[in-house]
């Protein structure tokens, strides 16, 4: 193990890292005390990182046992070249990987790691760093220079002009290698676009656009081919060139890949069997007592020997302890001369984006409202590419409201009709909250997008709720006066055009109710696969407890607070209030009592005559024009005295705004970029 001796400043900082190549840090020169800074050293020592498994019954269990992902790694990364983390699955690559990009929460990780021989503050690395995930999060329909020219608008420092951020997009545009696809859009499962080498240097570009000092990729070569995954590996090499450091994961490189990378770390459960330069593997392995036969690739040689020796008995120990005899002869001391604050003064000079204060670095990039601009703009061009998401909605609510339309078609106001009545109205509050659950995909689409531009503070989380909520407004207006004029007229409702004007709102309500639930349940819900079920098993509770299967006196105690709860009980009332509450209007008259008896079928005349016996033996005048029921006794059969239309409006459109702020805190607390 090496040592470095970092002098920031006449200051002696000591540090460990493992070169392994037998090569300075600062320079590959001899004469280590005339060699000019390395610009940037990145050195990480004894990592150790450990989880708790088995915990899904703590109580019985203790806890569980503890596996160690990293175990005591060391090493060191420069400026102008690609650091390699190679090793087989459950290796501990892409743990390592996010261990450096300051994904693990530093209580959980043990060891050091500094720039310059300084640790950097977390808001600092969030602004001179770039992470780029194992999978491509971008918006389909967007073009290649459109994803490049928002992720400018995000990334880029406020203080830079449109036409400067569209020359750094131009740049990178050339630097990945993708003038060729410029006005090609992303595409998707459903949409022809780039291809997958191309998808891929696209978000690499999202996430260096401001021009970063470390990139840290994780498995960026991952599903691509060869040629593609070559093509890759180019661009981050002239990206390194350009005076950044590149640390990337990658399971397997091919021989052309090979010499594209200038340093190697491999490891084998979590601890490291080779560190140094690609050209040395030959050597080290045949000190090992394994040459590598002079046709064989020699890191799937190295990868499968390794595999071989996790097979045995003994493991990987022998290898593990070689790899430290053999990083102990081929070390040498070096000296570190610059300061982090004069290495990024050297580095701006060079064309670099990063502000010199690293002190000062502005959190985001734009103003409040200038984020909730940008999103909104970029979220309804992706949208009005794909009109059929909208249309196809659009679609099924006009067919829902034409069939609704269809079966209660002019109901009257006898018994029967005021049965069916509640019952168009429970179906029709219900739907609504059902038709947004096909957002939901969309939706957790776009917070795997917001969880990764958030981990180095693109945006405002509440800039994103806002905007979310400001996108979806005109098609939820659209929605409820299309459904609204289809079955008001059609069915008959009572109120006339106030009527239907309320009607609307309550319909818009619900759908902004529903809208706003989809929403917050899609940033808790892990995956596509549980979403829907969770979604519909919480909108047929809300349904069942909302006072049309049985009125609020008969819930029982026990689930009464449930009622309350219920989303769905307050437009339901609404729509009830609307209908029903008309002291004057009259829904049972005279022979109408006999309706829904066995004496329905007996002649009027007959009924009138017994409604004559009943005026005899009760003392009041009962006659075939008798009102029985008006509105307000059906409101009060319903259990619904508590509240006002008015106030069920309210609280329905309050619901949706609720649900916005807890999708607001479902972002802040459940979207985390770090392992625990």
């Amino acid at each position: 193990m090496s040592r470095i001796i970092a002098e920031n400043n006449g200051g002696g900082h000591v540090l460990d890292a493992a070169t392994g190549d037998g090569t300075p840090v600062c320079e590959t020169s001899v004469d280590v005390t005339k060699l000019p800074s390395m610009p940037f050293l990145l050195s990480f020592n004894h990592l150790t990182y450990s989880v708790k498994v088995g915990r899904k019954m703590p109580l019985l269990t203790g806890g569980g046992r503890t596996k160690t992902l990293l175990n005591g790694i060391s090493g060191v990364a420069r400026d102008g070249e690609i650091l390699a983390v190679l090793g087989a699955s459950g290796s501990g690559k892409s743990t390592l990987i996010d261990a450096l990009a300051n994904r693990i929460s530093k209580g959980s990780l043990k060891g050091n790691i500094t720039l310059n021989g300084e640790v950097v503050e977390s808001r600092v690395l969030k602004s001179i760093s770039a992470y780029v995930m194992q999978h491509d999060l971008l918006f389909p329909m967007l073009t290649v220079e459109e994803t490049l020219m928002f992720a400018a608008e995000f990334r880029v420092p406020r203080t830079m002009s449109k036409s400067k951020k569209r020359t750094r997009v131009q740049a990178l545009i050339d630097q990945l290698g993708l003038r060729n696809a410029t006005e090609t859009v992303i595409g998707d499962e459903s949409h022809r676009g780039v291809s997958g080498g191309e998808r891929r240097r696209v978000s690499i570009g999202v996430d260096i656009i401001h021009d970063p000092i470390i990139l840290f990729l994780d498995e960026p070569t991952s599903g691509l081919d060869s040629t593609s995954a070559f093509m890759i590996v180019k661009a981050l090499q002239r990206i390194a060139q350009s005076g950044s450091i590149v640390i990337m994961s990658i399971h397997q490189p091919s021989y052309r890949i090979l010499g594209l990378l200038d340093r190697l770390i491999i490891l084998s459960n979590g601890q490291t069997v080779y560190t140094g330069l690609p050209t040395n593997l030959s050597l080290y392995f045949s000190e090992f007592g394994y040459p590598i036969p002079e046709k064989e690739n020699k890191t799937e040689f190295a990868l499968d020997l390794i595999w071989e020796l996790e097979g045995s008995p003994e493991g990987t120990k022998s290898l593990i302890e070689f790899n430290k005899k053999w990083q102990s002869k081929n070390s040498e001391l070096v000296r570190l001369c610059s300061s982090l604050k004069e290495a990024i003064s050297v580095s701006i000079s060079k064309g670099k984006l990063v502000s010199t204060s690293t002190a000062m670095v502005p959190r985001f990039a734009n103003s409040f409202w200038k984020e909730i601009l940008v999103l909104s703009n970029r979220s309804i061009l992706n949208s009005r590419r794909m009109p059929e998401l909208f249309v196809t909605r659009l679609v099924a609510v006009l067919v829902t409201g034409f069939i609704l339309a269809t079966m209660f078609w002019q109901l009257d106001n006898s018994p029967k009709g005021i049965q069916e009545r509640l019952g168009f109205f429970a179906f029709t509050m219900s739907t609504t909250f059902y038709a947004c659950t096909d957002t939901l995909p969309v939706l957790l689409h776009e917070r795997y997008i917001f969880m990764r531009e958030t981990a180095y503070n693109s945006y405002q989380r509440s800039s994103y709720v806002i905007s979310n909520a400001l996108v979806v407004l005109p098609g939820l207006i659209t929605l409820s006066f299309a459904f609204t004029t289809i079955t008001f007229w059609a069915i008959g409702l009572n109120g006339g055009f106030s009527g239907f004007l309320y009607y609307l709102l309550i319909i818009f309500a619900s759908f902004w109710s529903g809208s706003s639930l989809v929403t917050f349940l899609s940033g808790i819900i892990p995956h596509l696969m549980l979403g829907y079920p969770i979604v519909v098993a919480i909108l047929a509770c809300f349904l069942l407890f909302s006072g049309f299967f049985i009125n609020r006196d008969r819930i029982p105690a026990y689930w009464i607070w449930f009622h309350y709860l219920s989303v769905i009980k307050y437009p339901y009332e609404a729509v009830l209030h609307n209908e029903f509450d008309n002291s004057t209007e009259c829904f049972m008259r005279g022979i109408q009592l006999f309706d829904d008896t066995p004496l329905v079928t007996i002649p009027n005349a007959m009924k009138v005559r017994l409604l004559q016996s009943f005026s005899d033996v009760l003392g009041t005048k009962i006659t075939s024009s008798t009102c029985f029921s008006r509105g307000v006794d059906i409101l009060r059969n319903q259990g619904i005295t508590d509240l006002s239309k008015w106030d069920c409006l309210f609280i329905t459109l309050a619901w949706g705004f609720f649900f916005r702020i807890l999708f607001y805190f479902s972002l802040l607390f459940g979207s985390k970029n770090k392992r625990t």
